[in-house]
């Protein structure tokens, strides 16, 4: 198979979607892989890099889409990217299709077929292409929150861990997933006052039992969070419904509770946000203000230490991204049930349901 690895045009996007190392295994098995020139140069990796594990280097763009039979990227295609996309090519990326209407009509009319990592999905639930970003954005959250509750930031001039003689911070944290989980680590690690909430009581027992004894567990409610939030100088939201679109769990009436300078933090804003007044962001403006309270939302968290990101990527991405090229998607589907659960949009037909119900369009079946 022909696969091609553009450069990611998002903003701040410095990430890649497969690592020399990768390239080599793919060409190891017999593939030819086409890298765009300094695609990898923002997570440390060059072209040299590339040519010596077996890519050829192109030098745009247009002229990867155009050869390609797959492409394989980090980031959903954006507006630039959708003239070059066409019937029968296979995309394999982070997609997040339920959030965004322009993007779903624009592979509709493409034919191609998108298979997104976010919901390729194994027997028991996980979500083995999501993890390893959600785990990423996870500590970044706090990391991230930790800067912008500094006064000169907007935030209320509240140090995470306090120190002796004053409280710490008091952190709420919205989702008891895997960027929940992580943030709470990385929060209880800095020594702030944690509390985390979920619907799932198992999953409370179990984040009770496991984390440090300064984080506090709280099932998830209207009249609990809104409890919380007065006292509370951080909040992370990281719930999510694999394929659609995030409940609001915090309104705009909410923010009234809140003491100006809060900072939100909203991790599901790939997924269209989990607070009312969240909308997109970019690390070149990561942050706005709505009622006095700090919003960040940059929708791609990660591509802030793309080194890391681009590895723990491509360790979880990789053999899937091989399954695909030497049975064809077809066939690579066929085999593996968590693979098939990725197929979002084949040749112009929504074929996953969440994406479906977003946006009221009919439910196809796909045929493998």
């Amino acid at each position: 198979m022909i696969i091609g690895i553009p450069k990611e045009i998002k903003n701040n996007e410095n990430r890649v979607a497969v690592t020399p190392a990768g390239v080599r295994e793919l060409a190891v098995a017999g593939h030819k892989v086409y890298v765009q020139a300094t695609a990898g140069n923002g997570s440390g990796f060059s072209d040299d890099e590339y040519r010596q594990a077996g890519a050829e280097i192109l030098p745009t763009i247009e002229s990867v889409y155009e050869v390609a039979e797959m492409i394989v990227k980090v980031k959903e295609p954006i507006r630039p990217e959708y003239p070059l996309i066409r019937k029968g090519q296979v995309v394999f990326t982070y997609f997040h299709f339920a959030c965004d209407r322009e993007l779903t009509d624009a592979m509709i009319k493409s034919g191609a077929v998108c298979i997104a990592y976010e919901t390729v999905r194994l027997a028991d639930g996980s979500l083995p292409l999501l993890i390893p970003m959600s785990e990423v954005a996870g500590r970044m959250s706090v990391q991230e929150g930790c800067r912008f509750l500094e006064k000169p930031q907007g935030g209320r001039g509240v140090l995470l861990g306090g120190v002796p003689g004053v409280k710490p911070a008091k952190v709420l944290i919205l989702g008891a997933g895997v960027v929940g989980r992580n943030a709470a680590l990385m929060a209880a690690g800095l020594g702030a006052d944690v509390t985390i909430t979920d619907i799932s009581l198992p999953v409370l027992r179990h984040v009770s039992d496991v984390m440090p004894k300064n984080v506090k567990t709280l099932f998830s409610s209207r009249h609990n969070i809104e409890a919380e939030l007065p006292t509370t100088d951080l909040v992370i939201g990281s719930v999510l419904i694999p394929g659609a679109k995030a409940p609001h769990l915090i309104t705009r009436e909410m923010l009234k509770l809140m003491r100006p300078g809060t900072l939100l933090v909203d991790v599901a804003i790939d997924q269209g946000g989990c607070f009312e007044t969240s909308h997109p962001t970019t690390h070149s403006d990561p942050t706005y203000v709505t009622d006095g309270v700090v919003h960040y939302a940059v929708a791609n968290i990660p591509g802030a230490v793309p080194f890391t990101s681009t590895l723990a990527l491509t360790n979880a991405t990789l053999p899937y991204a091989v399954k695909l090229a030497n049975m064809g998607w077809r066939e690579a589907c066929k085999a593996d049930k968590a693979l098939a659960q990725g197929l979002n949009i084949v040749d112009g037909k929504v074929v996953f349901p969440g994406v479906a119900e977003a946006f009221g369009l009919p439910l196809e079946k796909v045929e493998l």
